[in-house]
């Protein structure tokens, strides 16, 4: 039996439209017939081969996040069944095998029951962004109600999801965006601030008097995360999963701050603590179903065929909310 997949041969080349065999689920694994798959901008750079920490060699099937429903179960599989649609961060990293693809064998241990308010195009667009801010956000920093929060790039993939899931627990959150993007804040119940039209000591001082947040979320990198340790009260917490590169402490330590990072990835690269992500998945289910986690998706249409044009989508900065590539 065959699929179709869309297979990059070498970085920076074309996605071929190819037929490859169809997987079979092995023991702890479940096949799914993807429905859609979500795009996120590590794709690009694996895709430029300019991301060796995905370790994901040539030839290769890109895609990471992706919904679907499940077609047949390996040995071992007790928490689904044939038929239940599900969603998870499951591949496209390691060389095991993307989202771009009609079917997958899939570690059941990733996955998690989709949520029934959510279409199969949002679900997909969860998997990656709600992992990477529950492990820095509750895993990470245990953020308790009342706290303040401030989310870095508040209007992105990982950003937007992080907004929700700060005012999910209760805390008082605050979020940085471009001016264009402020009304998106606004609409999710955070207070916006406009990065380009304030530094980082006017807006600590004009919304905590100068004391600063109890947790800073950056999803930016850079010189974003060095106004994050700038931004932080004493005592306080930054975590961020864009920690490359190198950054001055000394901020950080005079306010005998925290700061962890966040490795997304690791569960897929090394097989280890790979039901976490389907833990922390069903926690996002429950979210969804409370009407408190609702992911933005761009609302142009992208199948296997035209899944380039969304990958330029994503390199031009003209998404508004996630790409998802319907499969079915």
């Amino acid at each position: 039996m065959t699929m179709q997949a869309l297979v990059l041969d070498r970085y920076d080349g074309p996605l071929e439209l190819t037929t490859l065999p169809r997987p079979a689920p092995l023991p702890g694994e479940v096949l799914v017939r993807i429905h859609a798959a979500g795009l996120n901008p590590l794709d690009t750079k694996i895709r430029a081969g300019k991301a060796a920490h995905a370790k994901h060699p040539l030839p290769l099937v890109l895609g990471i996040d992706m919904a679907g429903v499940i077609e047949a179960v390996g040995a071992g599989v007790t928490r689904f069944k044939p038929g239940d649609a599900v969603y998870g961060m499951t591949g496209g990293v390691g060389g095991i095998q993307g989202t771009l693809a009609e079917y997958a064998a899939v570690d059941a241990d990733l996955l998690a029951h989709k949520p029934a308010r959510l279409s199969i195009r949002e679900a997909a667009a969860l998997p990656l962004a709600f992992i990477t801010s529950w492990s820095g956000i509750v895993d990470r920093a245990g953020l308790k109600a009342g706290q303040t929060v401030l989310v870095q790039g508040g209007a992105g993939g990982v950003g937007n999801v992080s907004v929700q899931l700060a005012l999910a627990l209760g805390a008082q959150v605050f979020a940085t965006a471009s001016t264009r993007n402020q009304a998106i804040l606004k609409e999710l119940g955070a207070t916006p601030i406009d990065y380009s039209a304030t530094g980082v000591e006017e807006y600590v001082q004009l919304h905590t008097g100068g004391t600063g947040f109890d947790l800073v979320v950056d999803t930016v990198g850079g010189v974003t995360l060095d106004a994050s340790f700038a931004a932080v009260r004493h005592f306080g917490h930054v975590v961020s999963a864009l920690g490359w590169g190198s950054h001055a402490l000394a901020p950080l330590s005079f306010r005998e701050a925290t700061y962890s990072g966040v490795f997304t990835l690791y569960p897929l690269l090394s097989g280890q603590h790979r039901a976490h992500h389907g833990e922390i998945l069903a926690q996002a289910t429950q979210l969804a179903e409370a009407g408190k986690l609702t992911p933005r998706v761009d609302p142009r249409r992208f199948d296997l065929r035209t899944a380039a044009a969304g990958y330029e989508a994503l390199v031009d900065a003209s998404a508004r909310g996630k790409i998802v590539v319907d499969i079915v």
